[in-house]
């Protein structure tokens, strides 16, 4: 299996599969260099300009070695890598063929860089002879994804593939992860060279893992001893150096509470009274109100996106803010910290930790908890609603797998309403419950991404829930699931008859003109039995929690369409160009008599 991050840090020693120096055709050094990476899972979609690797794999399938998923489309074969890198923590890996084979990666790249998802992808490029001639499938694939990837290669000559391989590997998994492109042309493939994995790596100006500044550490631990209201803003970052217990040691003992970025969830349990939940433009009111209220904000491994911080000039405008990052050019991009921690943070918060005092703020939690109780109040859970509406699901969907065999459920969303709403009513109690497309936001990631993770993690319950609009975009992948031998992917479709993220714009915005979102879908249930897949229509709120124990029970994949209510918003809402504090909220219940689902205009 392929090294995982161990304590924040990749293992950089050489890999166990060494062998010794040997001819072999470009082809082949692909597979032995992926061998020897560890790999063992690749997913792809032949075609020309590949075909010579693709003939060289069936050595390797034979022999167990790699294994190999067909996908209906390229874009799902880089989906399908990064669910299982988020999943794994191993580097995901997907390969197609040249000109729109390598285009449709582009999406699915772009994906996985935005939320720094370790990922090498290999495409195959015209012979060398005819770049640049606009031969037939020909596209300057290198060209097209420089602004999509973390770095990316053009191989012209047989004995730097073996170089440029193993670089691909390094450069993907060290320091913050990214995507690496390898574009490898035909003729390269099917000449012969000399393979040798055993050169060293040398990337001068790569700097994967910044020295620590232990002034920085010390003037950080001084300002969180002297706050009053200090509150924690933990992203991505926690969980991909892997020191979610050592924040909640930080946090308990100076009784510090959390607010987690869209990535950052379950970075503490949720569940936990230091848990604030999500902030941004549909965190928690209370969540928000806490960044605009507190004295120190400590920021962990995020980024500052406009997401999270809303209007820069009104973003916790009355905080001293202390930034933890890895990356460099993150640090005063959007937020100009008041003191920067640059470096791994699987060091940097273990070397905080001893300077940072027990302390107790029962003032400022208490006002927190006053808040939470205000938001409590308009929970859409609270009213009388016969219909079926999408938080009842989730809230249920929560209900019917917290108790999962095997570890903790593993829950992929596409992008829209029914993300924010998992994010706001599925309580995870453990970092990497939630796989999600953050940065970029991409509809029809979840059906990919989930099988990805399912093939990552075999033992372990994924659901994939997915608005009707997001699943009509990669649905075909339901035959990847029946072709792996009845992946048990359980997938909840949240159905609303509309693209419901752009509607709700349209209602709060746009005086309520749907123009291009009404949404007709297939007979979901028909279109499973299809592919030979059990599936249920669920209409009434009554229904649910039978219909996901039944996916539960059931062997192999499982499909629900939920028709919910049509116009259900989520809130809070954050408006472009408001402060993180300035949302919309939900009318109290006593506002809205008779409530019927359909909410008003703001």
């Amino acid at each position: 299996m392929q090294k995982a991050i161990q304590n924040g840090r990749h293992d950089t020693t050489e890999p166990a599969r060494t062998g010794e120096r040997k001819q072999m055709k470009g082809s082949q050094m692909i597979w032995e260099a992926l061998y020897r990476e560890g790999v063992d899972l690749i997913f792809g979609c032949p075609g020309g300009a590949i075909l010579p690797t693709y003939d060289a794999l069936s050595e390797y399938e034979a022999e167990g070695k790699i294994h190999h998923v067909l996908v209906r489309h390229e874009q799902c074969a880089a989906h399908m890598a990064d669910g299982y890198a988020r999943a794994t923590g191993r580097v995901g890996v997907c390969i197609a063929t040249s000109g729109p084979g390598a285009t449709n990666l582009v999406t699915g790249l772009a994906t996985a860089q935005m939320d720094s998802i370790p990922m090498v992808a290999i495409t195959g490029q015209v012979p060398t002879n005819l770049l640049g001639t606009d031969a037939f499938q020909e596209a300057d694939v290198v060209g097209v994804t420089q602004p999509v990837v973390k770095h990316n290669y053009l191989v012209t000559d047989v004995n730097e593939l073996p170089q440029i391989m193993k670089e691909a590997f390094y450069i993907a998994r060290e320091g913050r992860p990214g995507v690496v492109l390898v574009d490898v042309c035909k003729d390269v493939q099917n000449a012969t060279g000399w393979f040798d994995y055993g050169i060293p790596v040398e990337l001068p100006g790569f700097e994967p893992w910044p020295e620590i500044d232990s002034t920085a550490v010390r003037r950080a631990a001084e300002l969180i001893n002297r706050a009053e209201r200090p509150l924690v803003l933990a992203g991505h970052g926690v969980q991909l150096a892997g020191v979610s217990r050592e924040l909640l040691e930080m946090v308990e003992r100076a009784e510090i509470p959390v607010v987690t970025t869209l990535l950052g969830t379950g970075n503490i349990p949720e569940s936990h009274p230091l848990s604030l939940g999500m902030g941004g433009m549909h965190g928690e009111a209370f969540a928000n109100r806490a960044i605009q209220s507190c004295d120190v904000l400590i920021a962990l491994g995020m980024r500052f996106d406009d997401r999270i911080t809303g209007r820069l000039d009104r973003f916790a405008k009355q905080a001293k803010i202390i930034h933890f990052e890895l990356d460099r050019a993150e640090v005063g991009k959007n937020i100009v910290p008041d003191v920067a921690v640059i470096g791994d943070l699987a060091q940097t918060l273990p070397g905080l930790l001893p300077q940072v005092v027990a302390r107790r703020h029962q003032v400022w939690l208490q006002e927190l908890d006053e808040w939470r109780t205000e938001t409590t109040e308009t929970d859409i859970l609270n009213y009388e609603v016969d219909e079926l509406i999408p938080p009842f699901v989730i809230r249920q969907l929560w209900h019917g797998s917290k108790n999962a065999k095997n570890g903790p459920a593993i829950l992929v969303t596409d992008v829209g309403q029914h993300q924010m709403w998992e994010s706001q009513y599925y309580t995870h109690d453990h970092a990497g419950q939630l796989l999600t497309s953050g940065g970029l936001g991409t509809m029809g990631f979840a059906l990919p991404a989930a099988i990805g993770a399912q093939m990552g993690q075999p033992g372990r319950l994924v659901w994939a829930v997915a608005g009707d609009g997001g699943f009509q975009m990669t649905l075909q992948e339901l035959a990847v699931l029946k072709q792996e031998r009845d992946l048990p992917v359980k997938i909840a479709i949240i159905n609303n008859g509309f693209l419901g993220m752009v509607r709700q714009w349209q209602q709060i915005f746009y005086e309520r003109r749907y123009t291009g979102t009404p949404m007709l879908s297939p007979d979901y249930v028909k279109l499973a039995d299809a592919y030979d897949i059990p599936a249920l229509m669920v209409r009434k709120p009554e229904d649910v929690a039978a219909a996901i124990e039944q996916a539960q029970n059931t062997p192999g994949p499982f499909l629900i369409d939920f028709r919910v209510k049509e116009e259900v918003n989520v809130y809070p809402m954050v408006p472009p160009g408001a402060a993180v504090d300035d949302f919309i909220r939900r009318p109290k219940p006593s506002v809205v008599q008779g409530y019927s689902g359909v909410e008003p205009s703001w």
